[in-house]
């Protein structure tokens, strides 16, 4: 599985990254804007926020569904019974915000949806003009007035050797919106699955960003950008005592976006959202994606 990795600054890069991504789903991209030491800032005093009580006074309502999501209502990806072990804060520039941390996650969402819409404006210009022509409207413009573009800030804890058997920090799902941008965790064990059933490590040094396409830019495209299989292994030895930080940016268009026919952005998550809460979740109108 040829997940391609791309310089950010080449001047091939837009014409790589849309190859991969219509190859595989997936790419990884070097050499971008979004800065190291920022992504090292947020982890460091996120991991300290959720190793204390303060996160309890941040719990999400059903309603915006911004906020803190503990372990006790972590998700349930498509098609499993078994929580995943993992806690999260969804950051919205709407939504409540720790007072225990710095702005540093706020910055860096700005960040990393402007390299989101960047590479949408890539895939727009470099995807086959038979393909393009189904797009109900060019890419870049699905954002137009969208405010459901989503931070997830998680954290995978140390594993304490008494979890539900098959239980992983994230078990194998698509994520349901146009782009995820995700930065090099501060551990291993992001893997994509192939077409024939096999699991690969997504590279991951840390300043390398992964980019993969979700079940929305798969429907407005017809299928040409798959929206690959992905999970996060549970780690062996040292690394099950350490903690997994990950900062996925979910890029998400605006509700009236229309991504085939009679299905808008919006009636499309509500089909996705009816999925998994007959799974006994509560994801809520407000969470465009799962995690990794």
């Amino acid at each position: 599985m040829n997940v391609e990795v791309v310089d950010f600054q080449a001047p091939d890069a837009p014409e790589a990254f849309t190859r991969s991504l219509g190859q595989t789903g997936f790419a990884v991209i070097v050499n971008h804007p979004l800065p190291q030491a920022l992504v090292q800032e947020i982890y460091d005093e996120w991991l300290a926020f959720f190793e204390t009580d303060a996160k309890h006074a941040y719990r999400f309502s059903d309603g915006d569904q911004d906020g803190y999501f503990g372990p006790d209502v972590s998700e349930t990806a498509k098609g499993n019974t078994v929580k995943d072990i993992k806690e999260f804060f969804h950051v919205y520039p709407w939504g409540q915000y720790p007072a225990e941390v710095s702005d540093a996650a706020l910055r860096y969402a700005v960040i990393a949806k402007g390299i989101a819409e960047t590479l949408l404006g890539w895939v727009e210009d470099n995807t086959p003009e038979q393909v393009r022509s189904t797009f109900s409207m060019p890419l870049p413009r699905m954002m137009d007035g969208s405010t459901r573009s989503l931070l997830r800030v998680l954290r995978y804890p140390p594993l304490r050797g008494d979890e539900p058997a098959d239980a992983v920090r994230a078990a194998a799902h698509e994520d349901i919106n146009l782009l995820t941008v995700l930065p090099a965790s501060n551990e291993p064990g992001l893997q994509v699955r192939d077409v024939h059933g096999d699991w690969h490590d997504v590279p991951c040094d840390f300043g390398s960003i992964a980019i993969n396409a979700g079940d929305m830019l798969q429907l407005a495209s017809g299928g040409y950008y798959p929206s690959t299989t992905h999970r996060v292994m549970n780690p062996t030895g040292e690394s099950a005592t350490r903690s997994r930080l990950s900062l996925p940016l979910f890029l998400h268009p605006a509700d009236d976006v229309e991504l085939a026919a009679g299905r808008t952005a919006f009636s499309y998550l509500q089909e996705r959202i009816a999925e998994l809460r007959s799974q006994d979740l509560k994801p809520g109108a407000g969470q465009p994606g799962t995690t990794s």
